[in-house]
């Protein structure tokens, strides 16, 4: 069917009359890389703030929804994806504190919303991000409670933005705690008890957020009730650290911080402090780039990673928070010639292996 559609498109578009695109001008720059010269016509439409580039894509814009108006089968498209899409969708619930929450969406909603279940059943709308903005482009991108579950965390997006905000509310009153975090980018919320909680950003640039130059991820730590800008700046100082991301996470005892620093997608560094000393340093589990290693659980100084140093399929590792040295890592379930995927909880580790393209767990 989606194949059927896309060549019913495909031909419409290429029986229909010729298009007059929008002229674009072309100003001449170039660059010279190692001897290269390189033609960028373009360059000037990278300044998202300037009134050309902003007529440029309104007049695209024009162009494309007058076009798209006129294919003919375009509302019954819709109307057979509404007949697709439109029945009710929930996630699996999770307890936090006192509640149950899910994410349900009715139907055709824009966007999921979470509810909040208490201990009578009682069922009712936690946050509706549906009515975050008339336009409905403002959305939920993140949310987290804290280690009793009283207050949660949640970051939204405007506009499909990357650049977040992080809202802290009362869970029993629904109610804001505090200012608004802004200026959070690529970004997760890792909580320190009830205390405050740790987030990943850069300085905010000067000029366009959009494509203004961040390069300096760096990871800060906010107390609750407190102004941001006297959050603590945790990792990042450095001068030399650039072009890599970095996230946190707190130990289920709130006594460790993990800290894993990435260049791409693939291979990370993982570090850890002891937030029991106020004095204390990261120390390094994994000084490289090279391999992918993260915190599966802890149980006291006890650190449980998956990693695929010497395991291209992954293993499962102990490791002490006392001797943090490879040469003294204990295989908990090592390398197989299936791919690992693990899991914890209730004290139980949950390995899950792909086999023959099915999942296995033990």
């Amino acid at each position: 069917m989606k194949n059927c559609f896309i060549f019913i498109i495909f031909f419409f578009i290429s029986c229909n009359d010729q298009i007059n695109y929008p002229g674009t001008k072309k100003i001449d720059v170039v660059d010279e890389y190692f001897g290269t010269k390189i033609i960028d016509p373009y360059r000037w439409m990278e300044d998202d703030m300037s009134k050309e580039t902003e007529s440029w894509v309104e007049s695209q814009n024009e162009l494309t929804f007058e076009y798209l108006e006129k294919i003919p089968f375009k509302n019954k498209l819709k109307v057979r994806l509404k007949q697709l899409w439109d029945y009710e969708k929930s996630s699996s619930p999770f307890k936090e504190g006192d509640f149950t929450y899910f994410f349900k969406n009715d139907g055709l909603q824009d966007q999921y919303v979470v509810y909040q279940k208490d201990k009578s059943d009682n069922t009712s709308i936690f946050i509706d991000p549906n009515n975050f903005s008339k336009d409905k482009t403002t959305s939920l991108a993140g949310i987290s409670f804290s280690e009793t579950g009283k207050i949660c965390a949640y970051s939204i997006s405007e506009g499909g933005s990357d650049w977040r905000k992080i809202i802290i509310l009362d869970v029993y009153t629904k109610k804001i705690l505090e200012d608004t975090l802004v200026d959070i980018k690529f970004s997760g919320i890792s909580w320190k008890n009830d205390e405050g909680f740790f987030y990943s950003s850069y300085d905010k640039p000067e000029g366009s957020e959009l494509s203004a130059k961040t390069d300096q991820h760096k990871l800060y730590y906010h107390k609750l009730n407190t102004s941001q800008e006297n959050d603590i700046l945790i990792y990042g100082e450095k001068k030399d650290e650039i072009n890599r991301y970095v996230s946190s996470t707190v130990s289920d005892d709130g006594k460790y911080l993990f800290l894993s620093a990435s260049k791409s997608t693939s291979g990370n560094k993982l570090l850890v402090k002891d937030l029991s000393n106020p004095n204390s340093s990261f120390k390094a589990i994994v000084d490289s780039y090279a391999y992918d290693t993260y915190v599966l659980d802890t149980d006291k100084n006890d650190f449980y990673l998956v990693t695929n140093i010497n395991a291209p399929q992954k293993k499962i590792i102990k490791t002490n928070f006392t001797d943090l040295r490879i040469s003294k890592w204990v295989d908990i379930i090592p390398n197989s010639k299936h791919v690992l995927s693990p899991s914890s909880g209730g004290g139980y580790i949950f390995a899950n292996y792909l086999v023959n393209s099915n999942s296995e767990v033990y």
